[in-house]
């Protein structure tokens, strides 16, 4: 039996590739003579950039830029040398990885150290970048990632002081630097949202990173705001493309002022780690992730995974932190095992992750 392991992290817990060494190792204990793949995934989220990395031999590079809040701090991302290749992921700088709980505030954080790592990135000869785009902590637009690549924004009145995202609403004009010329930049986006409205950025995701309900209103006004101004200076609207909302609307800041296509990233990566041709010839596939519920449909590593077994006409299978039942999830797959017990907690549960997959392992395949 030949089995392909292509599961995305448990967050909070465990990369990509440790879910899948754990599984292989359960799926050992009962099946000796099996032959057994392992492809760690990604779908634009954290992690996307170190998957990509191992796949194609890369190595990483440090820059100097700016968390949220401003403070200088060491970011890093993967440099592929013989393409001329970047990959980032604006979680480095500009994720709530940087943040603590407290300091969680969407209208202070900007994305302008994004801006300082695609400058880097530029200035090392990058001929394209791949920017993944999970893990915000922000809710800007863009607006800091275009400060830093040299972009000036003029108000109704001189707000130099301080950079807060609702400054926006007094926004007058925008102006490209001189001589602007950036890469070809893919926004890797495992969200479909669009920058603005019920489904938009400030709506659906705000409130998780600690946008307070009399704010959400200012914040989604602010970024209208953006689109509008950037529409009439620079002729280009994108404000309804879908994933124009990811990150806080960075996945907008992208398009608008970079010149960045959005790509769903399950396809980038799965493109990157040549998945399918892996795929080919097992006889059944393996994937897995912290939650499946109804966003794993929206583009996440889980139902890409699927999607593409049953193409190629492969059994699939899930191992899951915790599902929420959703039937059109359930559906993916020929079964779903569940890390998660009656009776113990959630840190207990992420504390045993690596010891509850081997078992699961076990258990899908005794099945077999």
């Amino acid at each position: 039996m030949h089995i392909l392991i292509a599961p995305d992290k448990f967050k909070g817990s465990l990369s990509a590739r440790d879910v899948a060494e754990n599984i292989a190792l359960g799926l050992r204990d009962v099946l000796r003579d099996a032959k057994i793949a392992i492809v760690p995934m990604a779908d634009g989220g954290e992690g996307t950039a170190e998957v990509i990395c191992d796949a194609l031999g890369g190595s990483w590079l440090k820059c100097k830029a700016h968390d949220p809040l401003g403070r200088e701090i060491d970011a890093r991302y993967a440099w592929i040398a013989d393409r001329k290749l970047a990959v980032l992921e604006m979680s480095e700088a500009a994720g709530m990885r940087r943040l603590s709980e407290s300091e969680r505030d969407p209208v202070r954080a900007t994305t302008f150290g994004v801006g300082e790592m695609i400058l880097n990135a530029a200035q090392y000869g990058a001929r394209e970048m791949i920017i993944g785009l999970g893990g915000s902590a922000t809710n800007d637009g863009g607006f800091g990632m275009a400060r830093a690549l040299g972009f000036r924004f003029d108000y109704e009145h001189e707000q130099e002081h301080e950079r807060k995202v609702t400054f926006l609403l007094h926004l007058t004009k925008i102006a490209k630097p001189k001589d602007f010329i950036l890469p070809k930049i893919i926004a890797a986006v495992d969200v479909r949202n669009p920058l603005l409205g019920e489904n938009g950025a400030t709506r659906v995701f705000g409130p998780q990173k600690g946008v307070a309900d009399n704010k959400i209103d200012n914040l989604e006004r602010a970024l209208a705001k953006l689109a509008d101004v950037v529409s009439r200076e620079f002729g280009v609207d994108y404000r309804d493309e879908p994933g124009t909302g990811a990150a806080g609307g960075l996945g907008f800041g992208l398009m608008s002022f970079c010149g960045a296509r959005i790509r769903p990233g399950f396809d980038v990566v799965a493109e990157a780690v040549r998945l399918e041709s892996k795929m080919k010839d097992v006889d059944l596939v393996i994937t897995g992730e912290g939650s499946l519920d109804r966003q794993t449909l929206e583009g996440k590593t889980p139902a890409g995974v699927a999607r593409l077994a049953r193409k190629l006409g492969k059994r699939v299978f899930a191992i899951a932190g915790r599902t929420d039942e959703n039937r059109q999830v359930r559906e993916l797959f020929d079964e779903v095992y569940e890390l998660s017990e009656p009776g113990v907690s959630e840190r207990e549960h992420i504390k045993r992750a690596a010891e509850l997959l081997r078992e699961r392992a076990q258990e899908l395949a005794k099945a077999l």
